[in-house]
């Protein structure tokens, strides 16, 4: 395999012991096949890249997304209309994503990228997280790394009220490009592990979820304005902290079309006690219950 070569005149700096790295001298609005192969290569190596000093138009952001895979906005919440393309978020005293989640993981093809810029930020606060889920998988302990590997767990998008919105994924997703095992559950969107009860799946959720955010698997960045991140959706989360005051307006292009694939072949059934339902069948009869109700206040 030939090894992508990063140009010599680049700065890169690593942020933490488990991931992040920001990166100065490519122009991310004017990039090259060499650059793009260098940037791809520091993303598998690092998880997440920083560019400050960028402040690329919306055409330049869209396109150097379209470099890495198809673009879609966001499927539940605004995208701009002229460019629909690009999800953009403005908020003041909070309106952030401040839990701990995977971008758009109720989708059968999550998202497997984004990039997002920081056109204008708070000078105090409004800091962003993120984990590396390689690491939380690997310092597992062996009885659960083999309990994990077989679990499958179902994500919902409730939290943008559409619960309809659901898959079923890996609680142990395989890495198609580095081949390394990622810990693919969050607090925001995964409801439920088929394979156990409801009480057995409440008990490891609130388990997993919480020791993903070990301190020592993550990287905090504060920003500057004109900043672009670019992060591997297949293995991290991310969650902003929601402590500013001020204007906070964000840009994102996502990539999506990446299905994930299990470490290892699930071993188990889906658990249905007896005379009860499944998991997802009574997902499905709440939302039968959700749909009807809502019917129910729309005039004919």
């Amino acid at each position: 395999m030939t090894q992508t070569i990063i140009p010599t005149d680049w700065q890169i700096k690593r942020l933490s012991g488990s991931l992040g790295a920001r990166v100065i001298g490519p122009n991310i609005s004017n990039v090259s096949e060499q650059d793009l192969a260098a940037i791809n290569a520091l993303l598998m190596e690092h998880l997440v890249l920083f560019f400050p000093d960028q402040s690329p138009s919306k055409d330049d952001h869209i396109a150097f997304g379209r470099h890495f895979g198809e673009l879609e906005g966001h499927p539940n919440l605004s995208n701009n209309a002229e460019y629909p393309e690009l999800f953009e978020l403005v908020a003041t005293q909070g309106g952030v994503a401040d839990e701990w989640h995977t971008d758009i993981t109720f989708r059968p093809e999550p998202a497997l990228m984004s990039i997002l810029h920081m056109v204008k930020c708070p000078e105090v606060g409004g800091d962003t997280l993120w984990s590396s889920l390689y690491a939380a998988y690997d310092e597992l302990s062996p009885p659960m790394k083999a309990m994990c590997d077989g679990l499958t767990a179902l994500h919902d998008a409730h939290p943008h009220n559409r619960p309809e919105q659901m898959a079923v994924h890996p609680v142990v997703r395989k890495h198609p490009v580095t081949g390394r095992k990622a810990l693919y559950v969050n607090e925001h969107f995964t409801r439920r592990i088929v394979e156990l009860n409801a009480t057995e799946s409440e008990a490891m959720l609130a388990y997993l979820t919480n020791w993903v955010k070990q301190p020592r698997f993550t990287v905090r960045y504060q920003w500057s304005a004109g900043t672009i991140a670019m992060w591997d959706n297949r293995c991290t989360q991310h969650m902003v902290l929601n402590d500013f005051e001020g204007e906070r307006i964000i840009q994102r292009v996502t990539i999506m079309g990446d299905k994930p694939e299990p470490a290892e072949a699930s071993q188990w059934q889906p658990y249905v006690r007896d005379g009860r339902l499944s998991a997802m069948s009574r997902h499905d009869r709440q939302l039968h219950q959700f749909q009807k109700k809502m019917g129910e206040g729309t005039p004919a």
